[in-house]
């Protein structure tokens, strides 16, 4: 257990308390001491909420699996696992309908030469992700989080420089989302959003006046049932209602909006209530969804399909993903600049009506950005992520930077829980938690710039941000 990163856990620690990757790594644990040989294991993306110091045990640890005669298949975006492989199955071009294909196949420096994959572009530093030319100073302003004791915290104070990107790093175990998530969040929450969840144990807290709203983009889905949709997350899909209902032939017919909604009686398909889809239950077994007989998925009856806007329904709207929406509502400001901010999060291949719940973690965290970034901008807010890279590529990651770039210039402060390097090198203030996770844990080691973080002796993220920094 030590080995593959989770020697930080108390042997009394409740399994439920536990994250994915944790689960994921006690599994892995479990195996590496049974012996077994001839084994297909089969992982997906071990390396979430890994450090770097954490992941080059865990890489071992998959390599000595592999040396006993067990194949090892693993899903993963991390540069360091992906350069470990033996053998690389990449997968695009693009993602959605513009993916499902294999790019390249082989070694490390067969996928670099293969001109068609974008992973290989990465991998052979023709595209990169590259270190800002300079650091923003903030505002002046600052939170002053004082006397932070929540689980392996040790009376930690923290100082957020307002107007900044900051990131939070340090070992894993080591106290980021005690600090950040449980007490600086839920502090703030009570005070501006009136949230009534307790925050960890902490001692006062100054500068609170210096934001007006405080915001957690989480990878928690947007929704929970097949009707949730991204365009309706966003705001987009009661604007395309609107103009549906404001067609001449919707006016003669005296539709109104609800007639183009898939959530109430009207227009919508009553065989499957406008779900576009039928639940068969299976007793013992977990539900299972089919298509709809009558409107084969449309959602909406008949009468609706025939109300056209440029020859398209608003079943066919629904059916375009955000790239394909993007062109057809050229000439709507409104709806473009919606269907722009998922462009620019990196899920142009979306279709406006997939179900939420077949989003990933990752998506639903950038839809949340992209409605964020659709609002009209104040400033003085806070907003807090916590391992947004999770799942992502390095070009969506790549993105995600611009975005959160993008959020800072507006005068706001962006406050990310990350081990990526990529995002780490971006940040404009570091503060870097340690020496150890758990018990050893529960300090800030290092505060500063990303340079002044590679350059301190007490840092481990500084020994492998330092490499990072290095121009290649």
């Amino acid at each position: 257990m030590i080995r593959v990163g989770t020697g930080y856990l108390s042997l009394d620690r409740p399994t439920r308390t536990l994250s994915g990757g944790e689960v994921q790594r006690i599994r892995l644990a479990t195996q590496v001491g049974s012996s077994l040989i001839g084994v297909l294991y089969v992982l997906d993306e071990p390396s979430i909420g890994l450090h770097p110091r954490d992941h080059e045990r865990l890489l071992e640890i998959l390599k000595e699996l592999r040396d006993r005669g067990n194949t090892v298949l693993l899903v993963e975006h991390d540069e360091e696992t992906i350069r470990s492989a033996d053998y690389i199955i990449d997968i695009g071009p693009g993602a959605g309908r513009l993916g499902g294909q294999v790019i390249a196949t082989g070694s490390v420096k067969d996928i670099e030469k293969n001109k068609d994959s974008l992973t290989g572009q990465y991998l052979s530093r023709k595209l990169k992700i590259n270190v800002p030319l300079k650091r923003r100073k903030g505002h002046g302003l600052q939170i002053n989080l004082h006397g932070a004791s929540g689980n392996n915290l040790r009376n930690v104070d923290l100082k957020i420089p307002l107007g900044t990107l900051c990131g939070v790093t340090g070992v894993s175990g080591s106290g980021k989302s005690t600090l950040i998530i449980d007490t600086l969040y839920r502090v703030l929450a009570q005070k501006i959003n009136k949230s009534n969840r307790q925050p960890a144990p902490f001692v006062n807290i100054e500068g609170i006046d210096n934001i007006e709203r405080i915001i957690q983009i989480n990878q928690k889905p947007i929704g929970r049932t097949p009707r949730s949709t991204p365009s309706t997350y966003v705001g987009l899909y009661s604007l395309v209602r609107d103009l549906f209902a404001n067609l001449s032939d919707s006016k003669i017919r005296g539709y109104k909006p609800g007639q183009f909604s898939f959530n109430v009686k009207g227009g919508r398909c009553e065989a499957c209530e406008g779900a576009g889809l039928k639940r068969v239950e299976m007793h013992f077994l977990s539900d299972v969804y089919v298509t709809c007989d009558v409107c084969n998925g449309a959602r909406y009856n008949l009468e609706t399909r025939s109300i056209r806007f440029r020859e398209k329904s608003i079943a066919d709207v629904l059916n375009m993903t955000v790239a394909e929406a993007y062109e057809f509502f050229k000439h709507h400001p409104i709806i473009r600049n919606k269907l722009n901010t998922l462009n620019r999060v990196g899920l142009d291949y979306l279709t406006l009506g997939q179900s939420s719940t077949t989003l990933s973690g990752g998506e639903a965290q950038r839809i949340k950005l992209a409605k964020e970034l659709s609002k009209r901008s104040y400033g003085k807010t806070l907003y807090m992520l916590d391992e947004p890279t999770t799942g992502l590529h390095f070009e969506d990651i790549r993105k995600l930077i611009d975005l959160l770039h993008e959020l800072v210039d507006q005068g706001n402060t962006v406050l990310v829980i990350e081990h990526n390097l990529d995002v780490v090198k971006s940040c404009d203030w570091v503060i870097d938690m340690g020496p150890e996770g758990g018990r050893k844990g529960g300090e800030i080691v290092a505060t500063g710039t990303p340079e002044q973080i590679a350059k301190n002796k007490y840092s481990l993220t500084g020994q492998y941000l330092l490499q990072s920094l290095a121009p290649s």
